[in-house]
């Protein structure tokens, strides 16, 4: 009789470690199988006993089934934690800077994102910046964008488009005096900025009493994420929307997403004058949905497996119950009760210690020995 059998792995697994998909696996990675198989020889062959009967009869000491699942083959590449490119905000309204906000602060629609002459200058969403007075009269793109977040905001008695009209004027005076400012119904540039959403001060290039003209800050998104310059000749790894597992600088993992592919191939290396040390790479963003593992990082190193091949719903065994055919290609010892025999199998996709297989008679839950 056969000792007990291993437990099954769990269906449905998706383990991700490196493997390669191959028609036929590389001697190295069955020689210490068959070194190790008690029950097989240098290699098993079907001649010289009946089809399908191994030629020792005898039982492996130890099995595993047959299990269906999810392989996922994996490259592990580097990568940065953090909140991504900075952005930097200057103003020319004149005047002196008198409040800034701390680094890390977050700020959203409405607020201020510093003070000039006490007088806040004010987030607000969108892409198209504010390059003229908003005034009746004026029309464009980015008087229904100033309105939009006006309503956002909860100011009414104007029709949002794009059209400035002595309505929006009215709006805009109710706005001005809850913020402390003139009552003038004018929007001036430099009194407001735009960005696509809430932002996170990164640094602070300006201080309390220095004149209102040039840089005054920079900001970053809310949400951290990783940034990978992938080479080039990797690209094929990074797939919008496909699965990645972040490896944190405490060894803990974290799941993402890939989100961004860039376009723009880029030099890179620790010296720019030394062609040898320079690589081309391309920048992909991982995205991260659970934050609250991400602790207090910033400006992390971290390592992120991409997902290079992935085979779903497969049947699997471990690769240790991978016999060597003398006919060519490889089989598995199939366990039946007090018997076992034989099966060629094809083999697909390695990944974790097991690959995939196909064969006459191979199903979920199939009973393999396992050389020992």
């Amino acid at each position: 009789m056969s000792e007990p059998e291993q437990a099954p792995a769990p269906p449905q697994a998706a383990p991700v470690a490196r493997g390669r998909r191959r028609t036929g696996l590389a001697l190295g990675l069955v020689a210490g199988v068959v070194a190790l198989g008690a029950t097989a020889a240098a290699a098993v062959g079907f001649g010289g006993a009946s089809p399908g009967t191994a030629a020792s009869g005898t039982l492996p000491r130890a099995t595993a089934r047959v299990t269906r699942m999810t392989l996922q083959d994996t490259e592990s590449v580097d990568g940065t934690l953090g909140y991504g490119d900075e952005t930097a905000v200057g103003t020319r309204l004149g005047g002196i800077i008198t409040a800034l906000p701390a680094t890390g602060t977050v700020i959203d629609r409405g607020q201020a994102l510093f003070q000039v002459d006490a007088q806040p200058v004010v987030l607000m969403y969108g892409t198209e910046p504010l390059y003229r007075p908003l005034i009746p009269g004026a029309s464009g793109a980015d008087v229904r964008e100033f309105e939009q977040n006006l309503a956002a905001l909860g100011y009414t008695g104007f029709t949002v488009d794009d059209d400035y009209t002595s309505s929006t004027a009215s709006a805009v005076r109710r706005w001005q005096s809850d913020l402390g400012l003139p009552r003038t119904g004018r929007v001036d540039p430099g009194r407001v900025v735009f960005a696509a959403q809430a932002v996170r001060v990164a640094t602070l290039t300006g201080q309390a009493g220095d004149p209102a003209s040039g840089r005054v800050l920079t900001y970053t998104g809310t949400v951290r994420e990783v940034t990978v310059p992938l080479d080039v000749a990797k690209q094929e790894l990074a797939k919008i929307g496909a699965a990645a597992t972040i490896t944190l600088p405490d060894n803990t993992t974290v799941a993402g997403k890939v989100d961004t592919v860039g376009t723009v191939a880029r030099r890179q290396g620790p010296d720019p004058d030394v062609a040898a040390t320079q690589s081309t790479t391309i920048e992909v963003t991982v995205s991260i949905a659970d934050q609250g593992k991400l602790g207090t990082l910033d400006q992390a190193p971290v390592t992120v497996a991409l997902v290079s091949d992935e085979r779903r719903n497969v049947l699997t065994v471990p690769v240790a119950a991978l016999l060597a055919l003398a006919e060519g290609g490889y089989g598995v010892q199939v366990v039946d009760g007090s018997t076992s025999r034989i099966v060629a199998v094809r083999v697909g996709l390695f990944a974790d210690g097991r690959v995939e297989v196909t064969g006459d008679g191979i199903h979920a839950g199939t009973v393999v020995g396992v050389p020992q």
